[in-house]
């Protein structure tokens, strides 16, 4: 059967959670020529629709060799958790079914009878977890560096010093950071003060977190690798669909003393799926390419940015200590309207900002057309 025939089929696709739902439901995006063809400024990666996601999770379910996990062991969540660990250097991993409880398994485990743990006050587990570690762990996160994607060493010396000397001792049990960090428009962590707070922390005895959901487009902008990363760390969560089209997932890679056993708290907090392998089924065939690729659709990106610029309407900025996104502003038309007319054309951008400027996200779709013609779709929508 080929992807023409399984789409009339229809089956499959109507099992499937809707997933990545195309902006605008009267886009070219929706009508089979325009599957695999859209560029995406809004996505972290391909940004699938449902029908592109059921093809895909079609074509890995019936491949040779394929197996499927049971009660999120075995199968195809063993082989991916064995690949992440050694792209990071790690001895073990562990599937999890989302990003949120990965981490807070982490800071859980990691801290121990050291209830605070440090956070930046910006990070996605202090502000996008529900409260989840204080609430169900009765952890104590203390948030650093307000409006800043940086914990500097100075405030974590202090708050470990005030911890100690406090009429009771408190023992700081673990430091989580995030890095890129999307609430600060996926600014990365200064990459030398990261290492001094690290290095400054494994002296204290403070055990050490990375949530690193989109880390592996850190390397690009940082020149370290992604061991070095993870190698200042005693754990490490990578999403499963932000980069790599997973229908929902995390890797949560740590030694092994730390991760073994570990499916049995995952499966206490209900995070044991009986069928994982449909979330992650096809994650394998983007994970391998995706540093390259992401590098590629950067020089794709500075490529349209200077066409763009050219033009005279378009004026674009670039966020210090920035990975994957830019800002994109347009003078003789609506942003909203420019939206609208370039998504007909198979080009998604976001919705603009209340100062009406643009935040574009940079990924792999951007090599779905060449620079020229796709800054040309921008420059055909200003006129209508």
């Amino acid at each position: 059967m080929d992807r023409r025939q399984f789409l009339a089929a229809g089956g499959l696709a109507a099992a499937t959670p809707v997933l990545g739902q195309s902006v605008g439901g009267g886009s070219t995006a929706g009508t089979a020529d325009g599957l695999f063809k859209r560029v995406n400024f809004v996505s972290d990666g391909l940004g699938l629709d449902r029908r592109e996601y059921a093809m895909l999770l079609h074509e890995a379910a019936v491949a040779d060799g394929f197996e499927a996990d049971y009660y999120s062991l075995g199968g195809t969540v063993t082989a991916l958790e064995r690949k992440f660990a050694r792209l990071l250097g790690k001895e073990a991993a562990m599937f999890v079914p989302t990003g949120t409880l990965a981490n807070h398994l982490a800071v859980r485990k990691l801290a121990g009878d050291g209830r605070r743990v440090l956070v930046q006050a910006e990070s996605h587990l202090y502000n996008d977890s529900g409260d989840c570690a204080q609430t169900l762990s009765g952890l104590n996160l203390v948030p650093l560096a307000s409006g800043r994607s940086t914990i500097e060493l100075a405030e974590v010396r202090s708050w470990v010093e005030r911890s100690a000397g406090g009429r009771v001792e408190t023992r700081i049990g673990a430091l989580s950071i995030e890095s890129p960090v999307r609430r600060m428009n996926h600014q990365m962590v200064d990459p030398a003060e990261l290492e001094r707070v690290c290095g400054y922390a494994r002296e204290r005895g403070i055990r050490l977190h990375l949530d690193g959901a989109r880390m592996f487009n850190l390397p690009f902008h940082s020149g370290r690798s992604l061991r070095d990363y993870a190698a200042l760390f005693d754990t490490v969560c990578v999403s499963l669909w932000k980069h790599f089209n997973g229908a929902s997932g995390a890797i949560l890679a740590g030694d092994a003393g730390f991760i073994d056993g570990l499916f049995h708290m995952r499966r206490m907090f209900g995070g044991s799926l009986p069928h994982a392998w449909p979330q992650i089924a096809f994650v394998d065939r983007y994970v391998d390419g995706y540093e390259e690729e992401y590098a590629s659709a950067w020089r794709a990106a500075d490529r349209l940015i200077e066409l763009l610029q050219a033009d005279g309407r378009f004026k674009a900025r670039k966020v210090p200590q920035g990975t994957s996104r830019f800002f994109l502003s347009v003078s003789g038309v609506a942003p909203a309207v420019l939206s609208e007319r370039a998504l007909r054309r198979g080009v998604i951008l976001p919705s603009p900002a209340g100062d009406g400027i643009l935040a574009l996200q940079v990924n792999p779709t951007l090599l779905r057309m060449p620079p020229a013609a796709l800054a040309q779709v921008f420059i055909d929508s200003m006129a209508g």
